[in-house]
């Protein structure tokens, strides 16, 4: 069991040091500026409120 914890820890720090490399990669050195654009088109990153967002603040407001 000892020797499977190991293992386990160490495939969890490999995956996290994959996932950091990838994210640097992708995001910081701008390989695929495809993917921004595919997020902006998607509205990922946009900072608009949809209305039902409003209508819930509106509705939370009225109730006090």
């Amino acid at each position: 069991m000892k020797t499977f914890e190991r293992i386990l820890i160490k495939l969890v720090i490999i995956q996290f040091a994959f996932l950091f490399i990838t994210q640097l990669f992708f995001h910081q050195l701008n390989v695929l500026p495809e993917l921004k654009v595919i997020t902006q088109y998607e509205g990922v990153v946009k900072e608009k409120n949809t209305e039902s967002v409003e209508t819930i603040w509106e509705n939370q407001k009225a109730g006090n």
